[in-house]
Formats: C-alpha cells, sequence, structure tokens
C-alpha cells in the first residue's frame, strides 16, 4: 500500500480489538484513511497507518483523554459495545449500568469533546442495533440502542449546518466474539431469515460507504443489516 499523505484523512474509531469495530479499522485503512483505533485490548490488526491507543471506555475520564490525544479527525465511528440479556423479572441493574455508560455516556462524552474538531463536511457513525426496535430478553440493551438513536438524529439536527452527517448503523444478528461470550446472558443468537449470520465487513463495507463521498448526503438515518430478522 502507498505511504499515506500529510492530506489523509483521520478516523476516530471505538471497540478495534475484534469485531465490527476491528472490521471497520481494517476497511477504513484500505480505502486510505489514517485511523486512531480506541479499545481496552491491543487489536491483532497491524497496520502503519493505525495508531492505537488503549482507553477503557466505562471510564468517565477515558473520552476526554482520547479526544486530547488525537488529531483532528473528518470522520468519528463509535463502535465499542457490549451486550447482556435477561428476562423481565431477572433485569441485573449492573449490566444496565454497563451497557448504557458504554453505548450513550461515551459516545455522548467523546464526540462532545471532539465537536469543534471534526472537520466540516465530516462524518460521525455510530454502530446501533436492531434490536433497537425491541426484542424479547434484551430489553435494558434495546434501550439503550434506542437512545443511540435518538441522540444521533439529536446530532444530525444540530450539525447539519456544517454538512456533517451522523447516522446509525444498525446490524442483526451477526457473527462477533461478542455475540459468542457466554457472559451475555441466556438468550442464544437467533439465526435470521436469510439462514446465516452477518459478518462484520459486510457492516464495515457500508460504514465505509457511509464515510464516503456517495454518503454525503445521508444524514439522521438508521440504517438497518439485519439479514431478514426483521421480516
Amino acid at each position: 500500500m502507498n505511504a499515506p499523505t500529510s492530506g489523509s484523512p483521520v478516523a476516530v474509531v471505538t471497540g478495534v480489538s475484534s469485531g465490527i469495530g476491528e472490521a471497520i479499522a481494517s476497511r477504513l485503512l484500505a480505502d486510505g484513511w489514517l485511523v486512531c483505533g480506541i479499545s481496552r485490548r491491543q487489536p491483532a490488526l497491524r497496520h502503519r497507518d493505525l495508531t492505537w491507543i488503549a482507553a477503557d471506555l466505562l471510564d468517565p475520564a477515558a473520552p476526554g483523554d482520547i479526544a486530547a490525544s488525537v488529531p483532528d479527525p473528518s470522520a468519528v465511528v463509535l463502535a465499542a459495545g457490549v451486550l447482556r440479556t435477561a428476562q423481565l423479572g431477572e433485569l441485573d441493574p449492573g449490566a444496565l449500568e454497563q451497557m448504557w455508560r458504554l453505548h450513550v455516556d461515551a459516545p455522548a462524552r467523546l464526540v462532545d469533546a471532539l465537536v469543534g474538531r471534526i472537520a466540516d463536511g465530516g462524518r460521525i457513525v455510530l454502530i446501533g442495533s436492531r434490536a433497537s426496535a425491541g426484542v424479547a430478553g434484551k430489553s435494558q440493551y434495546a434501550a439503550t440502542k434506542a437512545a443511540m438513536d435518538a441522540m444521533s438524529r439529536s446530532w444530525a439536527m444540530e450539525l447539519a449546518s456544517r454538512q456533517i452527517t451522523v447516522n446509525v448503523v444498525a446490524p442483526g444478528p451477526t457473527r462477533t466474539a461478542m455475540s459468542d461470550d457466554p457472559s451475555r446472558g441466556p438468550l442464544p443468537q437467533q439465526l435470521p431469515r436469510l439462514g446465516r449470520f452477518i459478518e462484520p465487513p459486510e457492516i464495515a463495507d457500508l460504514v465505509g460507504f457511509l464515510l464516503g463521498p456517495s454518503g454525503r448526503s445521508i444524514t439522521g438515518q438508521r440504517l438497518v443489516v439485519c439479514a431478514g430478522a426483521s421480516l
């Protein structure tokens, strides 16, 4: 791959150590972006244009520290996430707090700290979930992902004058380590109607489109990739 030029755009991407976040970072690197990747664990992905920043987004101070250490970005992609499931009557308040902090509070803090430095015409993408419309056994997770939908649409309204687009990409059942994590809870992942799980690069390709020239007129949207699970 050719050496990057000084004009290469910068993308800040959270959750790059695995799954969808790792796939997004890989796609953007292939597209010529400089990627500042954020995660607790060091990613297996190696690339000369990837700068890894170790951070735990559950720490309220982390977003401010991240914002102070990254170059002015043209894009911010919020892909860090966690899934905990439980039926009503067995809900864990600690799980809800963890998901709220990671899916809503940390993204809000990070974008709030960076917004004045995001290039006009830049892009913000949040990785939400099809579950934000409601799924039995995932009420706490769904609530935090629904909050992401509302938050992103509000940001899209506020940033339209700067031509900064804000969208949610909402995957359905995706083959990731998070989905196979036994600590997620008792609800197993259901095979969607198309008979296969979504692969992380499929989500990454949509994010790449939104960050590219053809995505400049798409804002305030929730784009669902569900392999037929919504049918």
